[in-house]
């Protein structure tokens, strides 16, 4: 969906506003956590089951929260992040389908008094989004799922969306990518001239 482009020129421009700033990507982000991200991408034959994966993206999380993002945001930097919890409910909880109480539980372990103050879903229909995929070639074991499988992460994103507007917004990232960036930048200067006013 563009996230990777689009969180890199949104780093750019806080840096250009001398905005202390860190980008992370899920899972991964510390030492633990890469080797975690490399067990779950991996196609291996054995086949791993829903709750371990879930288990697993938790458990990177956690330690990734630990390490990185709340001594960082202590020391004011702003965190941005390429996935989150919601990632976790929208791919293990949506496209999993597991039982979605079952990974509110983990994400309260996890991270209990921590969420994201702005969440940006940058949707594209299945249909784009694969074909974008399938150009890079060398895919993981996420990408290889069926259209089943990512209808109902999409499906999952925009509950997500429904669930909690306070904090998420939607950006239809099938536009020009000039298109999506503004809607971005739009979008984070909105957020913090509300916080200013509050």
């Amino acid at each position: 969906s563009g996230k990777s482009t689009q969180a890199k020129l949104l780093i750019d421009r806080l840096s250009s506003l001398n905005i202390e700033n860190l980008f992370l990507r899920e899972p991964g982000g510390t030492t633990i956590s890469e080797e975690i991200r490399t067990v779950l991408l991996n196609n291996r034959k054995d086949e791993m089951s829903s709750r371990t994966e879930a288990l697993l993206m938790c458990a990177s999380r956690a330690q990734l929260t630990k390490d990185v993002i709340i001594p960082e945001m202590k020391a004011g930097k702003w965190i941005i992040a390429d996935r989150f919890a919601d990632s976790t409910l929208a791919y293990q909880g949506y496209g999993r389908q597991l039982n979605l109480s079952f990974i509110s539980s983990l994400e309260n372990l996890v991270h209990p008094d921590l969420q994201p103050d702005l969440t940006l879903i940058l949707d594209v229909p299945v249909n784009i989004a694969m074909g974008r995929v399938h150009t890079r070639g060398n895919l993981d074991r996420f990408e290889q799922e069926d259209v089943a499988f990512f209808n109902r992460v999409r499906a999952g994103y925009k509950e997500i969306a429904k669930n909690n507007i306070d904090r998420c917004r939607e950006i239809d990232a099938s536009k020009d990518l000039a298109e999506v960036q503004a809607e971005v930048m739009q979008i984070i200067r909105d957020f913090c001239k509300k916080q200013s006013n509050s």
